[in-house]
């Protein structure tokens, strides 16, 4: 028995004409915010605002950056100005360095790697499981 399966579950349906909800949304509401400014303000005062408005609405409506809504955008932008922020800052002087102390030291690191095999590598993991001091707790 076979079952369709749902296609295309991320494309909204168009439901105003090319329209979707959210779109017609934004339309609508700022078609209904210039009225009221119109009305408000009067044309000469108000079309500074309504043009404002009238951009941010037709911003909201059409523009997808990276092929997303631009409200994603603002969203993320606002979290991220609100989120607390962690930085982290080593002290070292590790631009200072000659190069032949960086080239020397990864030298050293290539051979030290080279003499670790197996048997060590094995001795290494029982002293970490001797030496663990949760399980000795218990």
């Amino acid at each position: 028995m076979q079952f369709k399966v749902p296609q295309f579950l991320d494309i909204e349906d168009k439901i105003f004409g090319p329209f979707t909800f959210k779109e017609f949304a934004y339309l609508a509401g700022g078609a209904g915010i210039c009225f009221v400014l119109y009305k408000a303000l009067g044309l000469l005062v108000a079309i500074i605002p309504i043009l404002i408005v009238a951009g941010c609405v037709l911003a909201l409506t059409f523009y997808r950056p990276n092929n997303k809504p631009l409200i994603f955008m603002l969203e993320s932008g606002f979290n991220y100005f609100i989120q607390s922020k962690l930085y982290i800052w080593k002290k070292g002087n590790q631009s200072k360095k000659p190069r032949e102390q960086i080239v020397s030291s990864e030298e050293n690191n290539k051979m030290v790697s080279r003499k670790l095999n197996r048997s060590k590598l094995q001795d290494l993991a029982w002293s970490l499981d001797v030496l663990d001091l949760s399980k000795q707790r218990r």
